[in-house]
């Protein structure tokens, strides 16, 4: 019933929001409104930015990692004990593939053997909720199937494309702490 924008039940009203950042999403539309209508009358108030405190902080920079960089990463996880088991050859082309795709973790940690089609991968129920074909070069290819005849060799039920050498499907954090711990260790 209010005729014009105020301050104090625009920040009653954010403050219905279940979370921070949607109160705060909620406080600068509403604010973005209010410049836009105290253009022409001037008892529209204007909240405040920062009346529900700043936003986030910023995110990292992201670092590209160099042709050279991920190589010696694979090379890296390739050199992962124990050397016999299907472990470095999982990691290496697990880094290679997301290196190759640009494909995030978590849809290839979800990859299953069925989607490994012959136009490429088929990458199911993505972030936003879609599926789409990922195609691959020949050299991505040639890697996959190479890590495929011994992923065979595991003998297991599970049909996760990667597998440990227990034949389940390596933790998402297990998969952060190799990297980590193989960037680390190739400087």
């Amino acid at each position: 019933g209010d005729r014009y924008v105020h301050t104090a039940r625009v920040l009653e009203w954010a403050a219905f929001a279940p979370s921070p950042r949607q109160r705060r999403n909620r406080l600068l539309t509403v604010r973005r409104f209010a410049l836009a209508l105290s253009a022409e009358n001037r008892r529209h108030e204007i909240p405040p930015a920062d009346a529900l405190g700043h936003g986030p902080s910023e995110r990292r920079i992201p670092y590209i990692y160099s042709a050279d960089e991920i190589a010696a990463l694979m090379q890296a996880a390739s050199s992962l004990k124990p050397t016999c088991s299907i472990r470095p050859q999982m990691y290496e082309t697990l880094f290679g593939l997301l290196a190759a795709t640009g494909m995030r973790i978590s849809e290839a940690l979800a990859l299953r053997l069925d989607d490994v089609i012959a136009d490429g991968l088929l990458i199911r129920q993505t972030k936003f909720q879609k599926s789409r074909l990922l195609p691959l070069h020949r050299t991505t290819w040639d890697a996959l199937d190479r890590y495929l005849l011994a992923r065979r060799r595991v003998g297991t039920l599970n049909s996760a494309l990667f597998v440990s050498a227990a034949g389940t499907p390596p933790a998402y954090s297990t998969v952060i702490a190799v990297f980590l711990q193989l960037a680390r260790s190739i400087g």
